[in-house]
């Protein structure tokens, strides 16, 4: 479970310190109960993200069973995909 005030707090943070390797870095290690996972946000697909913002989305992975999953129930998720939206030129 993932309470909405947590996600809040993350996207702050990659809000303010960018999506880059050392925010993803501190995040493991200020939030260890989290499993957070980082791509570009056209290798997702065709799922929605659960929070969109500039420069990035935020998608839910529910890690309960054998495979992860992308879910939209804060409830059953587990983990963060943090995915960076490339801007087109």
């Amino acid at each position: 479970m993932i309470e909405e005030t947590r996600l809040n707090q993350v996207a702050e943070i990659v809000r303010r310190a960018g999506l880059n390797e050392q925010t993803l870095g501190a995040l493991r290690e200020h939030l260890p109960d989290l499993h957070f996972t980082f791509c570009l946000d056209d290798e997702i697909g065709v799922h929605e993200p659960f929070l969109e913002d500039a420069g990035f989305n935020i998608y839910l992975v529910d890690g309960r069973e054998h495979c992860m999953k992308l879910t939209h129930d804060l409830d059953s998720a587990t983990g963060l995909l943090l995915a960076q939206v490339e801007e087109e030129s």
